[in-house]
């Protein structure tokens, strides 16, 4: 018999998070990495697992994850978001108490652009009368 899968897709910033989460050990790997040495901080690595503590999901899955994009912060913002849509792939009761803590809405803010003759998005070149 065939273990289930549960898929889900994460996003925060410019990063992308494919997440599979199979029934296990609770052993979490990114990239073809231990979750550990991918997140050396362990702020980011306590991101992460909010969406299990949440639910009480702890060591009942394994999970593995594909991200790309963005910097770290941004991609286990993501891999937070992916593993809270797998979460309610599993089962749909844990909708509520996720979304009651925020974890299943996509952060939207995104980098400002830019602008044209200008430093930067917001910064100004230093103004001269004479």
């Amino acid at each position: 018999m065939a273990s289930i899968k549960y898929n889900a897709t994460g996003r925060r910033k410019r990063s992308t998070a494919r997440v599979t989460m199979l029934p296990g050990k609770g052993t979490i790997t990114v990239n073809n990495r231990e979750f550990e040495n991918y997140f050396p901080r362990e702020t980011l690595r306590m991101i992460i697992k909010q969406p299990l503590q949440v639910t009480g999901m702890i060591g009942r899955y394994d999970i593995l994850v594909n991200v790309d994009g963005g910097g770290l912060s941004g991609q286990a913002g993501a891999v937070r978001h992916g593993i809270a849509r797998a979460l309610v792939a599993v089962d749909a009761d844990m909708k509520t108490k996720l979304k009651k803590e925020g974890l299943l809405t996509r952060d939207p803010r995104e980098v400002e652009r830019k602008k044209f003759g200008q430093k930067g998005a917001r910064a100004r070149f230093q103004f001269s009368k004479r």
